[in-house]
């Protein structure tokens, strides 16, 4: 209420001598003329002393605000007139600009020897502003003003030094960029992120983000990649290639992102010499690296392998002596010396495989990204024979030259057949490395003319190793033979077909014939363990047509009694019910014609004829049935000629 009052006094105009006669008059007992009340001044004192210390307080509450007021215009006057000191600058930078950059124009006209002392003026004073631009230009990018970097650099634009503000820029980007263990990663990032300002500051972005991107190449990536490869380049050839491989990949799957950015007209020419002038000086020696690294690998696993069976490789001998021997053994059943005793061991390893292959495998992928297009088809050849020679020859070809060597003389006893277990690993060593061939060697070199010779190479391989797979195969064959001839010889007795006593006969068929079915029936097995497709029905065939000929010639050596003549005739079914287990159509016909001969060593001689003309032997050759017909212990008779004449 007080407050209100003393407002009220205050009204304007103020008269000090007005004020106060209103506030006596205001007071009880105040006013000078009497009233209701009489005259009080010791009321009037206590009222004009109230009244002097609201007026104190409300001149500080006056003050304080006044001072406020006057702070804050201050500052907002301060404020103002940054604004339009920078306004002012900001032109006299512009004006100031226009002005040097055309004196310096102007100055270039001018003879040097009369007007020396001006030009050296103008170009001082030209790279002083040009000085204090980019200054400005460094201080606005720190403090994120874009638009006064666009400002300063337009203004740049035209001097020589704009492109020392590109600079500039290029290199603040990249401060506190690489934070990462990742480099390429940041690189994407920093790009990614410049990419989206560039635009707004410079009136040609795609020159700038060029700049960039051949700063951040000629600078980061060249000397991470120098770090990384020249630390591994003389001490460990595969981390070097795996390093190489892997840096190679990053950098080019790198510049395909950054080809997304608007860098010009020929970006990808751009990008692709970036990462030639990298890689260059380490691409030109990759295939010999990689085939020194290929060739020492490669031989490391083949001697752990043979090591681990405490085997010492033996040279195979090429010489004219040693390859007479050869023709001679694959030939013939001579034993020219002792054959080795491998102990059933094929010297054939998948795991040396899977790991030759995975190897090439590895070093075709790099051939594939590190050796240039025209250059491909070569590269990659010469790392396929690589794989031929250490898996093909030094491994395989090896083997069969062990398994040939291993395999007993055809009359050998009780002989261990192990190269039909060396031909199954090598079927399957065969398709890993045919597969190998179509998936990873095909697509660098099906378009060049190397496809000719790798195929031709491929099939001279293969073919070189097929011959020894037929001899050594032709050769066990034989040994089967052997063994079933063996069995035949000690097991078969002149008198099992002319018994002493033909009523008392209890046998179904020999033991000599019991033997060596059962014997027949395992190498069939184990041929089919041993084979694929066409290769099994081959196999059998040859065993087949050669079981049948020594069955053939070995009936031939003994004479028939009736009932013995029966008894062979069991036994010739029992050999074609072991021909029914080959399932090759020729090998039991031919049984089957076999057991129709032997009907002729029990047939009444009244119906030797009509046996004779009968379907399964009307087309044989009569000698052949006239030879079995001598078997029989009474051909002699003058009966049995006659019919038979």
């Amino acid at each position: 209420m007080a407050n209100v009052t003393t407002a009220q006094l205050f009204e304007e105009p103020f008269d000090a001598d007005e004020y106060i006669e209103r506030l006596a008059w205001r007071t009880p007992g105040g006013g000078s003329k009497g009233g209701a009340e009489a005259f009080d001044p010791k009321k009037l004192l206590e009222e004009f002393v109230n009244h002097i210390e609201e007026l104190k307080l409300l001149d500080e509450r006056i003050q304080r605000k006044v001072e406020k007021l006057e702070q804050q215009c201050h500052r907002e006057a301060k404020e103002f007139a940054h604004k339009v000191q920078d306004l002012q600058r900001s032109n006299q930078i512009k004006e100031a600009a226009d002005i040097i950059q055309k004196l310096h124009l102007i100055a270039q006209e001018l003879p040097f020897d009369r007007f020396s002392d001006v030009k050296a003026k103008i170009a001082s004073k030209y790279h002083d502003l040009e000085r204090q631009l980019i200054q400005e230009f460094t201080a606005a990018q720190r403090r994120g003003e874009i638009g006064r970097m666009r400002e300063v650099a337009a203004v740049l634009l035209h001097f020589k030094g704009y492109a020392h503000c590109v600079d500039v820029y290029i290199k603040q980007c990249q401060e506190g960029a690489y934070m990462r263990n990742d480099v390429f990663e940041d690189i994407a990032v920093l790009c990614q992120r410049v990419n989206k300002q560039v635009g707004e500051v410079f009136c040609s972005p795609e020159t700038v983000m060029a700049k960039l991107i051949q700063s951040i190449f000629e600078n980061k990536i060249q000397a991470h990649v120098k770090e990384r490869l020249d630390e591994t380049r003389n001490s460990d050839v595969e981390q070097y290639l795996k390093n190489l491989y892997d840096l190679y990949t990053r950098t080019t799957a790198l510049a395909a992102k950054l080809s997304d950015f608007n860098l010009g007209s020929d970006k990808h020419t751009f990008l692709s010499k970036l990462i030639k002038n990298i890689f260059s000086c380490y691409l030109e020696s990759y295939i010999d690296m990689e085939r020194q690294y290929l060739q020492s690998r490669s031989g490391m696993i083949l001697q752990r392998f043979y090591d681990s069976k405490n085997h010492h490789k033996r040279s195979v001998g090429t010489g004219s002596i040693q390859e007479l021997k050869e023709r001679i053994r694959q030939r013939t059943n001579l034993p020219l010396g002792p054959s080795i005793d491998t102990h059933g061991e094929t010297f054939l390893s998948q795991e040396v495989v899977v790991n030759l292959l995975q190897e090439t495998r590895h070093a075709f992928e790099r051939c594939n990204k590190l050796s240039d297009p025209a250059d491909l088809p070569k590269n990659a050849f010469s790392i396929f024979l690589l794989l031929v020679e250490y898996l093909c020859v030094d491994h395989i070809d090896y083997a069969l030259e062990i398994g040939l060597s291993a395999i007993p003389s055809a009359d050998a006893k009780n002989a261990n057949l192990y190269f039909l277990d060396v031909v199954q690993q090598a079927n399957t060593i065969f398709h890993l490395f045919d597969k190998q061939f179509n998936d990873h060697l095909m697509p660098l070199i099906s378009s060049s003319p190397k496809l000719t010779e790798c195929l031709h190479k491929k099939k001279e391989v293969i073919e070189q190793m097929e011959v020894k797979l037929d001899t050594g195969i032709d050769r066990t064959l034989n040994c089967m033979i052997g063994q079933m001839k063996h069995i035949l010889v000690t097991e078969q007795k002149k008198t099992d077909f002319k018994p002493e006593d033909e009523n008392n006969v209890m046998i179904q068929y020999t033991t000599a014939c019991s033997k060596v079915c059962a014997y027949v029936s395992k190498q069939v097995e184990r041929v089919r363990r041993s084979m694929d497709g066409k290769n099994v029905d081959t196999v059998l065939t040859e065993l087949g047509v050669r079981f049948h000929r020594l069955i053939h010639e070995h009936l031939q050596q003994f004479s028939y009694s009736s009932m013995g003549g029966m008894l062979a005739i069991c036994d010739v079914a029992e050999y074609r019910r072991s021909a029914k287990d080959f399932r090759v159509p020729l090998v039991l016909q031919l049984f089957d014609t076999l057991h129709a001969l032997c009907n002729l060593l029990v047939v009444a001689p009244d119906n030797l004829k009509q046996v004779c003309s009968g379907e399964q032997l009307t087309n044989l050759d009569r000698n052949l049935l006239h030879a079995f017909v001598q078997l029989r212990v009474d051909y002699r008779s003058a009966r049995l000629a006659r019919h038979f004449s």
